[in-house]
């Protein structure tokens, strides 16, 4: 194993030594188990095919609110950041949903839109954005205008300055923007279905919450924790070491 990947391993089995020893303080299961009893139980809902089906549900649902907030932040991010009489006229509007609690946006899109995928699916939408938007305008403004020039003299269609003149100089903070867009996301879905949903594992949470099991709790959490973790570290974190080669090179 490289130094890239030890470093990870050794600092994940730090974080489960703290838990070890943190149970083994506590002395209640019904506080803070340990984390071999959660094998069982983790290998019955797997068996069962209870966990699968409500990963499988929040899953959709942070794909769905993951794309709809990138091409949404990402337009308006790049319109805002090029054009700054636009930048003048949305930046209020930008700095209020940065600082509307999210709770708010979830409770009213619930009462606006009903009880249903919807209105879920634009609670987490309307919550990222505004962050999304945030990164790629300052991206946006960031732009060579030597690059922009030379763009002009060899009179480069839209499409093509778009592709490769502006995207490749946005990639980092698209790449930024995703990995910090998919860490907050997936927390607001699980709130989202902890509110409103019946299934999800924002919802399994809720009904053990209620029930008190910690234990349950835990092994619903750490399943979506793990899936979160493989993506971040198969998927976005090498996307995001690609596209900011270039800067080093």
């Amino acid at each position: 194993m490289t130094e890239k990947g030890l470093v990870p391993a050794l600092s994940l089995i730090g974080l489960l030594l703290l838990w070890i020893v943190a149970a083994a303080l506590t002395a209640d299961p019904t506080i803070l188990p340990t984390p071999w009893s959660l094998i069982m139980p983790f290998l019955n809902e797997l068996q069962s095919g209870e966990l699968l089906f409500h990963l499988g549900h929040t899953l959709v649902r942070v794909v769905w609110a993951f794309v709809l907030a990138m091409a949404i932040g990402m337009a308006l991010g790049l319109v805002m950041g090029r054009f700054p009489r636009v930048d003048r006229w949305l930046d209020p509007w930008l700095v209020v949903f940065l600082n509307l609690p999210a709770l708010v946006l979830i409770v009213l899109c619930y009462l606006w839109i009903g009880l249903n995928e919807t209105a879920a699916i634009i609670a987490v939408t309307l919550n990222k954005v505004p962050n999304v938007t945030t990164m790629i305008r300052e991206g946006a403004r960031s732009f060579d205008p030597n690059l922009d020039a030379m763009a002009k003299v060899y009179r480069m269609a839209p499409m093509a300055r778009l592709r490769h003149v502006l995207l490749p100089q946005l990639a980092p903070f698209v790449a930024a923007a995703a990995r910090s867009g998919v860490a907050v996301i997936w927390k607001i879905v699980l709130v989202v279905e902890f509110l409103g949903r019946s299934s999800g594992i924002g919802f399994k949470i809720h009904l053990y919450f209620q029930l008190f099991d910690v234990r349950m709790v835990l092994v619903y959490a750490l399943s979506f924790i793990i899936v979160m973790l493989i993506v971040e570290w198969t998927l976005l974190q090498p996307w995001e070491r690609r596209v900011r080669r270039w800067r080093t090179a």
